[in-house]
């Protein structure tokens, strides 16, 4: 090396000339370029923003057909592992995002145009109150559940909590900032996606998956509530009942609402002979039983006892 004009840098210098943090001009500069990109490009495909486009929880925009091809994908694709990366979570179904209305100037060039070495989108986009493009130099914002796009500063300046549009009514928590950069913007937006998580609600305000069968769940944890957190004093009392449910199951029964007398005693008698014999049967099953079982107390007979050359037929003597 040599006679090139160039030169090793030694330790010292490199210490002594360690990388320098970015001036606020630089981090503006920086910031402006990832929203002009932002603006324009879908981030998981790279490709122009053009209707119908879609917003995540936090603010950023997407192309709808993207939202679509990864839900349908299977997992272990590798695009889809690069979607879940972007998308963070936030999004499993179309309820997690919403279709951002942009009023469109039919005035502006629809030539493609090159952001930052990237195609960029070829619709401008204008609030429908002021006509004022929307981009990364103006703060813009939607509303949940309509979508429909404006100004930052014509939704504080009107009063009222129905859109200009379609008079849909949102809370005041449902206006939500495109591509926010403010870090108490991003904070509430995340707050605001906990909170509805909590409550099984979705960014669209529609409920989410399962809901029905947390409510079954729910019904049948109550329900084993009821039947297991019942008084310990009535143990004894439902052993009583149960001791009387049996006994008369027993007992015969005889209808009360035979008038006649004579009647009734004839019934009373045929029941009471029948529950007789059920008990000989019970018996008698009881003495079959036995019968294949040998009692200890019974002796051996002497033949059996004799041994094997007096065992035999023995002739029975004459009186």
């Amino acid at each position: 090396m040599g006679n090139d004009g160039g030169s090793i840098p030694t330790r010292r210098e490199l210490v002594k000339e360690a990388a320098k943090a970015l001036t606020t001009q630089q981090v503006k500069e920086v910031q402006n370029e990832q929203q002009e990109y932002a603006w324009n490009n879908d981030p998981i495909t790279r490709k122009p923003l053009a209707k119908p486009v879609v917003s995540d929880p936090l603010g950023k925009l997407y192309n709808k057909d993207t939202i679509i091809e990864y839900l349908l994908s299977e997992d272990g694709d590798v695009k889809k592992a690069e979607a879940e990366e972007c998308l963070g979570g936030r999004v499993k179904s179309l309820k997690d995002v919403v279709e951002v209305k942009f009023e469109i100037d039919s005035s502006g060039a629809n030539a493609l145009e090159t952001v930052n070495g990237a195609t960029a989108r070829s619709e401008k986009w204008i609030c429908p109150i002021t006509n004022r493009e929307l981009g990364p130099g103006a703060k813009a914002v939607y509303l949940v559940p309509c979508g429909h796009a404006f100004a930052g500063s014509v939704v504080k300046e009107v009063s009222g909590e129905t859109c200009l549009q379609c008079n849909e009514a949102y809370a005041e928590n449902d206006v939500i900032p495109i591509l926010p950069t403010a870090a108490t913007d991003i904070a509430r937006l995340s707050r605001r996606m906990h909170i509805l998580k909590e409550k099984n609600l979705t960014h669209s305000l529609k409920k989410a998956k399962g809901d029905k069968k947390r409510k079954k769940h729910a019904e049948k944890e109550t329900n084993g509530a009821t039947t297991t957190d019942a008084p310990k004093g009535k143990d004894n009392s439902s052993e009583e009942e149960r001791k009387k449910d049996k006994l008369s199951k027993q007992r015969p029964v005889v209808n009360n609402s035979i008038k006649n007398a004579s009647t009734a005693s004839l019934t009373k008698k045929v029941l009471e002979e029948q529950e007789a014999r059920n008990k000989r049967r019970k018996l008698e099953q009881n003495a079959n039983v036995n019968s294949l079982f040998s009692s200890r107390s019974a002796k051996p007979s002497a033949g059996n006892s004799a041994d094997y050359m007096t065992r035999g037929f023995s002739i029975p003597s004459k009186r």
